[in-house]
């Protein structure tokens, strides 16, 4: 078994996981921005950082310490994800943050679907109010997370700081703003009324180290990034925003620098160090997907190393790669956009949501389709009946360690999740008849991957058909059993088969029971 290597974006290269403490790990993923329901691929970022907090909290997870020796798990890890309701601008790939406020955005949205009576039932919300607007969003994706194994939307219901909110934490901006003025990586440009602070990029020498941008490239507007009108009140065209004085704009605090808004970068430093690391101002993990890479971590990394004057602010930096739905990028447009609840009120479980969202290495883009959803709402039966039996069994049995070790092999290298699900659909291929110790072994896997812990559909019964969680009996499907049955009585199993082969074209698996019933799950 090796110690667990990740992928670190700053260096580039696969490494050793070297955390100040191994029996406690910090680790800050970005959240969502509450203006509308995530959607799938926000949550495979998301996920995907569940994935890894799991497994560094997991015993088969194996992490070497700072003088050399190797510490396991269990261990404990430090989870902190923020909720932006305040300074995401629409276009989100400018440093200095142009455009208009997501929650703005979202009022104008919500205006608009209460006069076509589009809303949903439950949202009750004042388009004029962006605070009502963000908790209506903010507690659905709570929901969502919760549903699909989040830990850490669950420790939220308990525990608020883990997901703290923008909003709550603007004092706390306006004194790092301060700070960083004083420190000489900040100033303020413009006429009273009009003011902004921007972070000098040239005050941070190694600005540009993690997403690879130089200042040369970022000075001629590379990608577009850099909007020529926006450059006359800087010293540096990729010096951004820390404060924008705007007494117009929907949401609005009183500064030494005029009442504005924070920007969005400023946001996650303060969110992050306050509380993770209030003394040291390091964290050890630092997550979110590739598109924060620049301009949103670059810049949180400028501002806290800065703020704290600690070279690094994170030790490991880990961004999950985008993700298309079949085959192409997902589009609202192309029909093919969807969240979590979206599958979820088409009867998908969430099991199998999950599953479909974290079996696809994480610095790989995912490719999320209907059959790939199919796949893995089979995998999960699969490995809920493998456990019903196991825990069933009467047989003490032993615990696998070639397997528990292959497992964690898998895992620590670089969350190679293919090769974990690979060991596990194999053992248990292998393993006819499980024991008490093979139901202890998968619920080992089970609480790093997350699946067999969530609410599970109940199967519905009819005089016919027995189907399988998630799948709602169907009229026509019924009919055809039906005839089926009658078809195998009058021993026209020509007819029987025929029928067999138009169900599985269908989508559909069936098995007969005892009794005269068949089951009926995906094919």
């Amino acid at each position: 078994m090796t110690t667990l290597h990740l992928y670190n974006t700053l260096t580039r290269q696969q490494e050793k996981f070297l955390p100040e403490n191994t029996s406690r790990v910090t680790f800050y993923t970005c959240g969502p921005t509450v203006y509308d329901d995530a959607h799938i691929g926000n949550f495979r970022a998301f996920l995907a950082a569940d994935l890894l907090r799991r497994w560094i909290e997991s015993p088969l997870c194996e992490i070497q310490a700072p003088d050399g020796d190797t510490h396991r798990g269990p261990r404990e890890v430090v989870h902190v994800m923020n909720i932006t309701d305040v300074g995401h601008m629409t276009d989100d790939a400018a440093a200095d943050g142009s455009g208009e406020d997501k929650m703005a955005l979202a009022g104008r949205r919500i205006a608009e679907a209460k006069k076509a009576g589009t809303l949903p039932q439950d949202a009750d919300v004042d388009p004029q109010n962006p605070y009502a607007i963000a908790a209506f969003y903010a507690g659905r994706f709570i929901e969502d997370a919760a549903r699909l194994g989040l830990k850490v939307a669950r420790e939220a219901e308990r525990e608020p700081w883990r997901m703290p909110r923008a909003t709550a934490a603007v004092p706390r901006m306006i004194e790092w703003i301060a700070e960083l003025i004083a420190k000489g990586h900040a100033y303020v440009a413009g006429e009273s009324g009009a003011r902004a602070v921007y972070f000098d990029v040239r005050s941070f020498p190694s600005y540009g180290r993690l997403s690879g941008n130089t200042l040369d490239d970022i000075r001629g507007g590379a990608g577009g990034r850099v909007s020529d009108a926006n450059q006359s009140a800087k010293k540096h065209p990729a010096d951004f925003l820390l404060w924008k004085e705007d007494a117009s704009h929907i949401m609005k605090w009183d500064s030494p620098w005029g009442a504005g808004y924070p920007g969005w970068h400023i946001e996650c430093s303060v969110m992050a160090g306050d509380a993770l690391a209030p003394d040291t101002g390091v964290i050890d993990l630092h997550s979110g997907g590739e598109d924060n890479i620049f301009p949103h971590h670059e810049c949180e990394r400028a501002q806290s190393c800065c703020h704290s004057g600690q070279p690094e602010f994170a030790r490991h930096w880990l961004h999950a790669r985008f993700l298309q739905v079949e085959g192409e990028k997902m589009s609202k447009s192309k029909g093919n956009f969807f969240t979590a609840r979206d599958l979820f009120a088409k009867g998908h479980e969430p099991a199998s949501v999950r599953l479909e969202l974290i079996k696809t290495h994480y610095r790989s883009n995912a490719n999320f389709t209907e059959q790939g959803l199919k796949d893995s709402a089979r995998i999960v039966e699969r490995w809920r009946t493998f456990a019903d039996r196991a825990r069933a069994s009467s047989i003490p049995g032993e615990r696998n360690d070639a397997v528990a070790d292959a497992f964690a092999s898998a895992m620590s290298d670089d969350l190679n999740i293919a090769g974990a699900l690979g060991v596990v659909n194999a053992w248990l291929g292998q393993t006819p008849e499980p024991t008490q110790a093979d139901a202890a072994l998968l619920a080992e896997f089970d609480a790093v991957l997350g699946l067999l812990e969530l609410e599970r559909a109940a199967r519905a019964e009819t005089a016919i058909g027995v189907f399988a969680a998630g799948l709602e009996p169907d009229a026509e499907v019924e009919r055809l059993l039906t005839e089926r049955r009658d078809a195998r009585a009058g021993k026209d199993f020509a007819r029987a088969d025929a029928i067999r082969t138009e169900l599985t074209s269908r989508g559909y698996a069936i098995k007969d029971m005892p009794g005269g019933r068949v089951e009926v799950t995906r094919a």
